[in-house]
């Protein structure tokens, strides 16, 4: 069932979703069923697949569209976005358009890695709109922690202007509320196309974000009702109320970020609430060590005694 494609005013909560793996490796369509249920009983807006957390470089291209139509099918109608980001273009296009054709409301496509100077990452996506037509909505993945390539303000604000497909940036620069502010104040110009703006980085600077204009969040907490209550008090003009709530689970937002083991620590928590059957990356990935786990015990007691004492009665793992 298609939700509609993407467009502009898009909000909320866009889980980034994790990929499940059997034991043994392969893709398990039965936890993709059960996450899907997991990510919809947070209250969701919507959902991201094939992003870095899903582990995406490591599925056959079969696999890739598996999972996809397996969680437009199971969506309840909730817009589902598609990372398609690879180093050759005919990959992109021909992902593009099978995500679309299964019902995927857009795509998201990262800069390939070591581009240089403006006109280059100008000309890059210029080549992506061309290779994709008028008729796919884009997310730009702004991630240069991990692509290495920088997007100036003044650059995004060209293809916003001369790309109508552009429709979302995925805002991932660290420190980048500067540009977050940037962007949104280039917007009031006249003439100029305001774009949704959903944030990532683990949620790190979430409610700072959302405080400057973004539209809400697209990233994979283990919490992801945390990350939709937060934007459901912004909605309601209660930002205090919201960062209330976000302090309460910030050290794990932390926890999460880790380098190396964030992902691993992200499906133990799907592991441990139910949403997955096991914890497992495909090779090659990370694990956990047994301090590494009671570790984990302690800062997951450690939510639900503040979220308890706060009268936020459900439970942080099952």
């Amino acid at each position: 069932m298609s939700a509609g494609k993407l467009n502009e005013q898009a909000k909320g909560v866009y889980i980034i979703a994790a990929t499940p793996f059997t034991d043994e490796g392969a893709v398990d369509l039965q936890s993709v069923d059960s996450l899907t249920d997991f990510y919809l009983g947070c209250g969701v807006h919507g959902f991201t697949l094939l992003g870095m957390m899903g582990e995406a470089h490591k599925l056959t291209a079969d696999e890739s569209i598996s999972v996809v139509n397996r969680v437009i099918g199971r969506a309840q109608g909730r817009q589902v976005i598609v990372g398609v980001s690879h180093a050759g273009l005919e990959n992109v296009r021909r992902l593009s358009h099978e995500a679309m054709m299964a019902g995927a409301s857009g795509v998201m496509v990262a800069p390939s890695p070591g581009l240089k100077g403006d006109e280059a990452l100008y000309n890059y996506y210029a080549q992506v709109f061309q290779a994709l037509g008028p008729d796919i909505p884009v997310v730009y993945q702004d991630y240069p922690q991990t692509t290495g390539v920088y997007l100036p303000v003044n650059v995004f604000e060209r293809l916003v202007d001369d790309f109508p497909q552009l429709v979302m940036l995925k805002h991932e620069d660290a420190p980048g509320l500067a540009k977050l502010t940037k962007v949104r104040d280039g917007e009031k110009k006249p003439g100029r196309r305001r774009v949704s703006i959903l944030v990532g980085n683990g949620g790190l600077y979430y409610p700072q974000e959302m405080r400057r204009g973004a539209d809400g969040a697209m990233t994979g907490f283990a919490w992801p009702e945390m990350l939709v209550q937060v934007y459901e008090l912004f909605a309601q003009g209660r930002p205090e109320e919201a960062e209330d709530l976000f302090d309460i689970y910030l050290p794990l937002v932390r926890h999460e970020v880790q380098p190396a083991i964030g992902l691993a620590l992200r499906k133990e928590v799907l592991f441990r609430r139910g949403a997955i059957k096991s914890p497992k990356q495909r090779a090659p990935g990370s694990s956990l060590m047994a301090a590494d786990r009671t570790e984990l015990d302690g800062m997951i007691a450690r939510l639900e005694r503040r979220l308890a004492a706060t009268g936020r009665l459900a439970k942080a793992a099952e």
